[in-house]
């Protein structure tokens, strides 16, 4: 969920060092009509959102929902801000927009049909997460156990380590991190309990998860011991892949004819189920599947942001 421009008004500016993923290639899939109603179900700083609303123009309204309200906070000033800033100099052309404290996945409870021109979805953690060492996403900074994107929300990593038994920790470090090693990593948590930093955490992932055999693992070698785990332990603490799952099947109802899916997805469990969901509305005739492959970002976005090279995009169209 990087937040920036590469069009956008003097004065308006994103903070956090956040660039949009994909900012071009997300636009270009969601080819937005003036005076239409689009959603954006993952609204982080409002990089996208801005980048939709100024091509819908007064007739039309934007719907962003995230979970995070400081995301939020943040959002309406970049998106609403926008406007004035846009009026400076001529008559401001800004549609209605409405950015909702809340899951997407709320959208399954939606019962307008055929109400959206298009749906986009920016899925994982933002940089404004991860570079908060308190909110406990990252094992790079010290910080409290949290990881929760909705701080009213239950429970915290932090009961998740501490208090899940060692079959059921081992079971969705494996099914939400695809953690190979996700047996010895649980049981070394149990053993190292109470664990209350993100810190303390890599610590143990770290010594439980060196290869027997360092020469024959690459995969060990890639990444830090620690990332498949947080990982895990994010996507149960927020709900992730069961928000997905709701909004996946509602989408192709919510959508107009010719309204479009767009959704940039961060790891394969996120990008399997999107794939598989546009594929069966396609059999079902709900779909034209428009990215036959995951669109990814070009080396100059890569070496600009780094988190931009594992986004994958894929889209449909509502037929």
């Amino acid at each position: 969920m990087g937040e920036g421009s590469t069009d956008t008004p003097q004065g308006v500016g994103y903070g956090s060092g956040h660039i949009p993923v994909l900012l071009k290639e997300a636009i270009d899939f969601l080819a937005v009509r003036r005076g239409g109603t689009y959603i954006d179900a993952t609204v982080g700083l409002g990089g996208h959102s801005y980048e939709i609303a100024k091509r819908l123009g007064a007739p039309g309204h934007l719907i962003g929902f995230d979970k995070d309200p400081a995301a939020l906070e943040i959002a309406k000033n970049v998106v609403r801000r926008s406007s004035l800033v846009v009026g400076q100099n001529q008559q401001s052309d800004w549609p209605a927009v409405e950015l909702r404290h809340g899951s997407f996945a709320d959208l399954a409870n939606d019962e307008r049909r055929a109400t959206y021109d298009g749906i986009f979805a920016d899925l994982g953690v933002s940089s404004l997460q991860l570079n908060d060492a308190a909110r406990g996403f990252s094992f790079q900074a010290e910080g409290p156990l949290d990881m929760r994107m909705n701080p009213q929300s239950e429970p915290t990593a932090e009961q998740v380590v501490n208090q899940v038994d060692e079959v059921t920790l081992a079971n969705l470090i494996y099914e939400f991190g695809e953690e190979r090693r996700s047996r010895r990593i649980a049981r070394a948590i149990v053993r190292s309990r109470p664990i209350s930093s993100t810190a303390q955490l890599a610590a143990v992932i770290s010594a439980a998860a060196r290869p027997m055999n360092p020469g024959q693992d690459n995969y060990a070698r890639r990444i830090h011991p620690a990332t498949r785990t947080f990982q895990a332990l994010r996507i149960f603490v927020n709900h992730e892949l069961d928000d997905l799952r709701a909004l996946l099947p509602a989408a192709p109802q919510l959508l107009k004819p010719g309204g479009r899916l767009v959704v940039i997805s961060f790891h394969s469990l996120e990008d399997r189920m999107v794939k598989d969901a546009m594929r069966e509305g396609a059999r079902l005739g709900q779909y034209k599947v428009l990215t036959k492959k995951p669109v990814t970002a070009r080396e100059e976005e890569i070496d600009r942001n780094p988190r931009a090279r594992s986004a994958k995009l894929r889209a449909a169209e509502r037929v």
